[in-house]
């Protein structure tokens, strides 16, 4: 039997781990590569037929923008966005409908953290307005 009464506390800031969560920001991270993955190849191929004399594509792949982090209902994911590079010069660009160079935020958490502030903070009543503004907030997705 274990006599050990010392309890560790979580430092303030600190978010325990699990697995369960971990497999869902994988398969969130996945999930959304793979949409915006497919988003570039239909756009690539909007600009097929865009050749310099040689018979060379001007609209190629070129890498990945640096990686950053959204913040899910599951939590922070980190998401790399390809990009795209114009040897044409005509300034074609490509920006991803699902992760817009603005977005920090899935609108899911936009709209509680308003939600959040009116009624969970300014009454100190979080227990009414968390479970009812996260439901709200899982049926407008």
């Amino acid at each position: 039997m274990n006599k050990n009464k010392v309890i560790t506390f979580k430092k303030p800031g600190e978010i325990s781990e699990d697995p369960l969560t971990e497999l869902l920001r994988n398969g969130a991270r996945r999930l959304i590569a793979d949409a915006v993955e497919a988003e570039l190849q239909d756009f690539l191929s909007q600009y097929a037929t865009f050749k310099n004399k040689q018979g060379l594509r001007q609209v190629v792949r070129n890498g990945y923008l640096p990686e950053r982090e959204i913040q899910t209902g599951i939590g922070p994911v980190q998401i790399r966005v390809p990009k795209i590079r114009d040897k044409s010069g005509q300034g074609i660009k490509f920006n991803s409908t699902l992760l817009p160079p603005y977005l920090r935020k899935t609108r899911s958490i936009e709209e509680v953290l308003p939600w959040l502030y009116l009624k969970g903070i300014s009454t100190g009543d979080f227990q009414e307005a968390l479970p009812r503004r996260l439901a709200l907030s899982q049926l407008n997705l």
